[in-house]
């Protein structure tokens, strides 16, 4: 089976630095898979709250994730503040990908990637919902 790839792009609009808690080390004393999807989750958190909204609320309309891959580039480890950044890709009617960029704040070394499919969804409805208004204003340009 052929390693998983992704397309970074030129420039990463959204940045926020993270710091690795014990809670993201695993038995083999570094930062696990699991946690980077959970520090991918704190960056998009961050993002979305820049903009006024939230993971329920993007002009009254929830996200859900998709899809996700993780690549380590090197170990993250205890204490380590991580670089974080976010940017967009595949924009389409009711979705998109969202691709993370994790370097040690101090090293600038590349510690990990990441990509989540996000789907908007109408929670009240229950169904798939197309790209809200100024959703996509933000990730057009």
């Amino acid at each position: 089976m052929p390693r998983v790839e992704l397309a970074l792009p030129a420039t990463f609009p959204f940045v926020t630095e993270i710091p690795i808690r014990i809670s993201d080390i695993n038995y083999g004393n570094h930062l696990g898979n699991d946690a980077v999807l959970s520090l991918a989750q704190e960056a998009r958190v961050r993002w979305l709250a820049g903009h006024g909204w939230t993971e329920l609320d993007i002009a009254g309309l929830g996200i859900v994730v998709t899809d996700a891959a993780v690549i380590y580039r090197s170990e993250g480890t205890y204490g380590m503040v991580l670089r974080a950044e976010l940017a967009w890709a595949d924009v389409r009617s009711r979705g998109c990908d969202l691709l993370y960029r994790f370097t040690d704040a101090a090293t600038g070394r590349e510690i990990a990637l990441a990509k989540t499919g996000i789907l908007f969804f109408d929670y009240r409805a229950r169904k798939v919902a197309h790209l809200p208004a100024p959703f996509r204003a933000v990730v057009a340009g």
